[in-house]
This record gives C-alpha cells, structure tokens and sequence, in this order.
C-alpha cells in the first residue's frame, strides 16, 4: 500500500539556525551574554534534551547534505589512503620473559589482535597463541577503545579494560589465558593501567569520579568483591589527577598525583601494596618531578633547579635529599629516562630535534648517543618490558621516511632494521622534499617549521598548515600515509612548531600558557605569513587544520586574520574557553586552570581569556570555509562548545562561506574508532579542503 511506503527524508535547503535564547552571567562586574548556552544539555553528561539533539542532527543533515556531491571525491580518497595501509600488518615481535608478543591487523578489520609464543618456538604459527581479540570485543558497537592490557608476571592472566561509548570510562575484566575463562571480576569507570601486584594476586588501577578525575589509586584482590577494594591513596586537591606506574625492575608500585605543573610521588613494594607509601618529596608548587629505583637508588627526573630538568639520584631511606647526575641545560630538554639494569637512558631534545643517550652507572663520562641519519626526524625508545637487556627496541621517521623499527645492540653501538612501514600502493621517497626551517614572529621569536612537498609542485600551490601548542606536546615532523593525497594534488604540507608545545624545551611551552597564550596564535599566523612571503603559497590558498587545544587555535586565528585562509577543519575545537574555564564543575576545568588561568578568581586571567576565547570573539566579519567536528561523548571538549560556536557564527559572519558541524552522536573526543572508520573522517576533511580551494581531486 502506498501509505505503508518507506521515504528518504527531502534534504535541508538552508543551515539550521539556531534559537536564540537570553542567557548572561557576570563575573568581576562584567556581564557576559550567552544567546546559545541552551544546547548545554542540564542533564549532562546524559543527552537526552529534544531541542538540543534536534538541532544536532540538523546540523549533520545539513552536513551530510553539503558534503554528498563531493561524496566521488571522498570515496576517491578514501580508497587511495586505504590503500597505503597494509591491511594484513603484524608488528615486531617483542620478548617479556617467557614468551614473544606482537599484534596484528587482519585483511579489512578494523582492530587488533594480541598474539604471543614461547620463546624458542617456531614461528609457523604453530606456537602462537590469540590473547586478546578486539575484532570480536568491538562486534556490535559503534565505537570501541581499548584503554589498558596487561599480562601477569607470571604469564598466566590477562587483564584489559575497554570503553564503548567514548566517554573515557572503562570497564577492566581479567581471564586466565590457559583457558579462556573470564573471571567474575568486573571494574566498572576505571581510567588508568592495570598493575600486577603481590604474585599475581592483585590488580591497581584508579576510578574515574564523577568529574572524570582520578583522584584515587584502589587495589583490587582477585575473587573478591570489588566493594571491598582498598584505597591505597586518595587525592583531596579537585585539580590534581592520581595514577600509579611499575618501576622498571617491577619492584615498587609507584603512585604519582599532580596538575599540569606541580605533583608528587609515593612507592610502594609490589609484593607489599598495603604497606605504608614512602613519600619522595612533598608537593612544591611549579615542581615536576619523576621517579624510578635500581638497588636502593632512587633516580629522580625533576625540573627544581632548571625548566630543562635535570636527573638527580637519592638514597632510598632518604629520599628527598637529591643530588644532580645530570645538570639540566638550556641547549639540551631532558624529557624522561629509563633504567635497565646495566645502563639507562636518557631522552630528550637539542634545538627540537629528538636525541637518546645510553648512559652507564658506574662512569658518568661515558656518554654515548645513538645516530640517526636524516637532519630532522622523530626517534625515540619503544616498548623495552624487560629489566635485563643488551638491545633497545627503537623507532623512527621522518616526513619523508615511513616509520621503521631498530633493536640497537648497545655494546657494539650498532642500529639493527627490523621492520619498516609498508606501503601497499608504493612511495617513492625520492619524489618529496621535506625542509625544517625558522620564520620569525612579530616579537623576533624564530619559530621552527617543518615542510613537506614534491620536488614537482608548482610554485605557489596550495599549503596545509597544522598546529596544535599547549600542554607542551611537542608535535614531531612524522609520517603519514594519508597527508600524501594532499602532497600529491600540489599542496606543501607544514607543521608549525608554535610556542605552548614544548618543542624547544619547557620555556618554549611556558612562552604559550596562561598570561602569554596570545604567543600562540599570533606565532600561527605569523608561521603563515612567513610561507607566504617564501613564495610557497599564497593568501586565501592556505588550509588550516587542529584539534582540542589546537581547534582553540583554528578559532582565534580565523578571527584574528581570516583572509589568509582558504579552509578551515577545527576538530573538537576547545572554542567556549571563558565559560568552560569559569564552571568548575564541569569535569576537567580546576585540573585545567594552570594551563590557562583560573578567571573565577583573578579577573587578569577573566580578561585575558575573554579577550581570545574565539566563542567570545565571534564577530559580524566574512570567515574561510569552516569544517567543525564533536563527540556527543566527549568529556575532554564538552559537545556544546562547538555547537554554541557554529551557531555564533551562522548568526554573525557576514558571508555565504560553507559552515558544517559534524557531530557523531555514538563516540567522544577522538571521533570514531577502528582503523578505517577514522580514516574516512580523515577523507572528508581532505574532501573538504580540495572542495574550498578549488583543488582537482
């Protein structure tokens, strides 16, 4: 019957536009207006308000609506970035005591799966036995993560948590791997490690509280109910975040709590989890410090003398009397060390670049650091589970070299190749050209950029410009497969090393948080600038792209100096900063105020973020072409913050630019999960950029 018939709903004719509904607060006398705060679902972090799903799904019709003539050019992408992944993938076998262990990527699955052998076994598959398989943990769920695994030293049981939803609250379980049984433990909300403890017998792991802060480290005793798990350490500062780690030689539980610039570190015996902690040091605020042990030494990685850090050694009944080994440096960042047994090693950066040291305890002289061939490149120490080594696990790229993992045998000094990332459809290295070089911003700051293009591209092509900077995340100059369909249509592909990473050390990131954030947006745009008078592009052919924080930056920037670009994508853009930083009951926003300033109190932080907080700044101006993305999820970027910043801008911006909110309504701050499924995300963000710049696809 034809009232019984199935219709295709009419796509939209126009954006939706967003109800306008009087909102205002005010703080330190100034009264701030807030039109949009309605799409906060009160019920958070339940979404269940109809108005405010409504306007979301509108506004992915609107996006899918938009986006479906340019579905051809999608798939196109889709398919070639797809094809330079090689789907059946297994990893470098790695040993951790008895046994080997490696992953592997079957043909078209989306997830792993965790393999292991007998040391000394063939490797026809015979010995091999599956230890975990995501494929058939994530059948059934739109999104799946898994957020920790861990084998028993005993290699008997396995625990592994997964999160199904996004929204960065596990679920841990543990199985005897003999068998297959799952136990009847079950850790529901957990956001941490899972540590073997006390001959097996125990798991630590930390909960995630109601504001998606652990603020707590519990002990859970196998076989008993999990109410009757004890706290071995609760953390009462709202702004701090507590987890434990296992010291390199497995001896002692370490229990770490801190902020974005302060912590501190207890231990306790592993064979003795309920002992009383020994305190390292007390909290000092603006003191960062580390700790592992080796026979009754401890060796602290600490940042109270210089902002470089330094590592320092204390006795273990005296622990907090530290003594320098090594003396932290202007020229050289210190950011980590490991110990093994018979030597350690010490990372870190000279002038951005990645540099790893093997070092000995018995000569401090003796230095001897391990040689990578390009000029600019990503390096550092994979996983080395094992306390007793003569080789480390190694890896490495470039923006022209695929990822390649080394064992370097450490008596001879001698680098061992052992895999390098295949590509299935082919590269050929020699067709590109990667550059690092220094443009100057406006306060004669030189700014580190890192470039890719083809040797063939035409002079003044398009230019992809990525940036995050904050939290002091460096972002190397890696490789990836899926920026070639940009480098291969003519674009130059940059990254620019803004302040606020700590690409150039701590002072680097202090130089782009809290009263001198402006650096970053302003080293962004000068970054952009600089390439345009390098004659690698020019004004309005320059895509630009970040997420998080670095979405924070897409939004200040394209209010600041919209007419250098062309396109925007801003992934779960953090763009609603003075009201976020405002509610602290919002999950994260105290462990944040170090980060950006805490404006509830001081009213110099209140007009310094309302001053950039792009939600705030949105003006009647013409604005680039804008791609947004959300997670319904997400915990990290509230959803609303980038709805609320869409519906800014349709109602403000004063021109007919494409503007596209993509939220997905089943997953959180990282988009969709499975290897594929967050390609195609990649695919249309590259879509839409060919799309605004006019660039054959």
């Amino acid at each position: 019957m034809r009232g019984m018939e199935q219709t295709t709903p009419a796509a939209p004719a126009f954006p939706p536009v967003a109800a306008k509904k009087p909102h205002s607060f005010t703080h330190h006398g100034v009264t701030v207006t807030d039109d949009y705060a309605w799409l906060r679902d009160p019920g958070y972090p339940e979404v269940a308000d109809k108005a405010v799903l409504a306007h979301l799904e509108a506004e992915n019709a609107w996006f899918e609506a938009r986006m479906k003539p340019h579905q051809p050019v999608l798939d196109k992408l889709f398919t070639e970035m797809r094809a330079r992944i090689k789907e059946a993938d297994t990893s470098v076998p790695q040993k951790d005591g008895d046994f080997l262990y490696w992953i592997s990527f079957e043909e078209g699955a989306e997830y792993k799966k965790w393999w292991r052998r007998p040391v000394g076994a063939a490797d026809d598959g015979s010995a091999d036995e599956l230890i975990l398989d995501e494929v058939a943990l994530a059948e059934g769920h739109e999104y799946f993560r898994l957020g920790a695994i861990s084998v028993s030293s005993d290699g008997t049981k396995l625990a592994w948590a997964v999160d199904d939803n996004g929204s960065e609250r596990f679920t841990a379980r543990i199985k005897v791997l003999a068998t297959g049984e799952v136990l009847p433990d079950v850790i529901e909300g957990t956001n941490s490690g899972l540590i073997w403890v006390k001959g097996d017998t125990g798991i630590v792991y930390s909960l995630a509280n109601e504001s998606w802060r652990t603020d707590n480290v519990r002990l859970h005793w196998l076989g008993q109910p999990v109410e009757q798990d004890v706290e071995l350490y609760h953390e009462d500062d709202e702004g701090f975040r507590a987890g434990a780690a296992l010291s390199a030689n497995e001896k002692w539980l370490i229990l770490s709590t801190g902020d974005h610039e302060t912590n501190e570190v207890r231990l306790v015996p592993t064979d003795d989890p309920l002992a009383p902690p020994i305190l390292v040091r007390e909290r000092l605020a603006g003191v960062e410090y580390d700790v592992d042990e080796r026979d009754g030494v401890l060796y602290v990685h600490a940042n109270d003398t210089h902002e470089n850090f330094r590592l320092a050694t204390a006795p273990l009944d005296r622990p907090g009397e530290w003594t320098t080994l090594i003396e932290g440096s202007d020229d050289f960042y210190l950011t980590g060390f490991e110990l093994f047994r018979d030597f350690y090693v010490v990372e870190g950066r000279s002038r951005g670049l990645d540099r790893i040291e093997v070092r000995y305890y018995d000569d401090p002289t003796r230095i001897e650091p391990i040689a990578f061939p390009e000029a600019s490149y990503e390096a550092g120490l994979a996983d080395n589970p094992e306390w007793a080594v003569d080789k480390l696990r190694v890896s490495y790229e470039s923006m022209v070299s695929p990822a390649s993992v080394y064992d370097y045998h450490v008596a001879d000094k001698r680098l061992e190749l052992l895999k390098v990332q295949e590509i299935p459809s082919g590269y050929d290295a020699s067709l590109y050209e990667t550059a690092r070089l220094e443009i100057t911003a406006r306060d004669g700051t030189a700014v580190p950029v890192s470039v890719l293009w083809r040797k063939d591209r035409p002079t003044g092509g398009p230019l992809h410009l990525y940036g995050y900077g904050a939290y002091g995340i460096a972002i190397g100059p890696g490789f990836s497969t899926s920026r070639l369909s940009l480098v291969d249509r003519g674009f130059a592909y940059a990254i620019a090393h803004i302040r606020g990473g700590d690409d150039l050390g701590r002072r680097w990131y202090k130089d782009g948080k809290l009263e001198k954030r402006t650096n970053t947006f302003h080293d962004f745009v000068d970054v952009a600038k600089g390439l345009i008078e390098r004659g690698f592009t020019r004004a309005g052919r320059i895509s630009i792209s970040g997420g998080s924080a670095g979405g924070e930056l897409m939004g200040a920037v394209i209010n600041s100096d919209p007419e250098l670009f062309g396109a925007v994508v801003a992934h779960v853009p953090f763009v609603d900063v003075l009201a976020t930083m405002l509610d602290e009951s919002l999950p994260l926003t105290p462990g944040e105020w170090p980060e950006w300033g805490n404006p509830i109190e001081d009213k110099a932080a209140f007009e310094l973020i309302r001053s950039y907080s792009p939600y705030d700044q949105v003006r009647a101006q013409a604005y680039p072409p804008l791609l947004v993305t959300a997670g319904l999820n997400d915990p990290r970027v509230t959803y609303w913050e980038p709805a609320k910043w869409v519906a800014k801008l349709r109602e403000l911006k004063t021109d007919d630019s494409e503007l596209l909110l993509k939220t997905n309504m089943g997953a959180g701050h990282g988009g969709k999960s499975g290897r594929f499924e967050s390609l195609k995300e990649v695919a249309e963000e590259f879509a839409f950029v060919l799309w605004q710049l006019g660039v054959p696809a």
